[in-house]
């Protein structure tokens, strides 16, 4: 099994090495990731402006492969060149920070993630619920726990899809238990500050709030507030196909 791990934290960031020590005995292990923090950068990739990629740390012991881009770079640089062969699961994270409801169209993790189905290859997008004080050990057995049913087949990543995962910060003792859910409607309200450089020009720096909208059962804001680690499958097809069937007996039409 060869396991390359990415991250939109940086290759520095607590989170992978987290993750990289969780699951380095469980095949071969390849890491690729951002140079520095990427985080709700996106499915973002770099078009006009080359890619470095160098040995991280430098000058020590090798751990990974630190790229100039973004999340989805490192995944598609190391599966169409750096990685051969290309790996069986690609695993992103672990990501300091929650990464559901809304916040799944905004991240770095999950953009990374999200790379494995469409170049065929399993994936999963690991995160933990916090932004402080982070329990780094109960992340990283949940991860082990899932990525070792990965590897012995009890749980499937089917194509066209990959696994969301959100953690609650808590001791492992502490957790619920394990929810399937589906993605939480959410809406961040943004709010921007305007504060002066030391020149005296205008900046803005964006601060805001997360609300949550509709119904929550059974998605994976409810799980996380309530305790439960969410794994949530997430697929590439965001067409609205019950919009398709009820238009197809009425659909619009172009006045001519």
């Amino acid at each position: 099994m060869r396991i390359l791990i990415s991250n939109d934290d940086g290759i520095q960031a607590a989170g992978i090495h987290s993750l990289h020590q969780a699951v380095h005995d469980l095949g071969e292990i390849h890491v690729v990731a951002p140079d520095g923090e990427r985080s709700a950068i996106g499915h973002g990739i770099t078009l006009t402006k080359p890619l470095h990629a160098r040995s991280w740390p430098p000058g020590g012991p090798p751990f990974g492969t630190a790229v100039s881009g973004t999340p989805a770079d490192c995944v598609k640089l190391a599966v169409s060149l750096l990685l051969d062969p290309k790996p069986d699961l690609i695993l992103s994270g672990i990501n300091l920070g929650p990464n559901a409801g809304i916040s799944v169209l905004y991240s770095g993790t999950v953009s990374a993630a999200t790379e494995g189905p469409i170049m065929g290859i399993p994936s999963m997008a690991l995160s933990l619920d916090t932004f402080s004080d982070p329990c780094w050990d109960t992340a990283a057995r949940v991860s082990r726990a899932l990525v070792e049913q990965v590897v012995s087949g009890r749980l499937h990543i089917s194509p066209g899809i990959f696994w969301n995962v959100n953690i609650p910060n808590r001791p492992y003792e502490q957790l619920a238990g394990l929810r399937i859910t589906r993605m939480g409607s959410s809406r961040f309200v943004e709010k921007y500050e305007q504060r002066s450089d030391p020149w005296g020009h205008p900046y803005y720096w964006m601060t805001g709030e997360l609300f949550e909208n509709g119904d929550m059962s059974g998605t994976d804001l409810e799980a996380l507030r309530e305790g439960y680690v969410s794994l949530s499958p997430i697929g590439l097809d965001h067409t609205e196909h019950a919009v398709i069937e009820a238009l197809a007996t009425h659909p619009p039409a172009l006045m001519i």
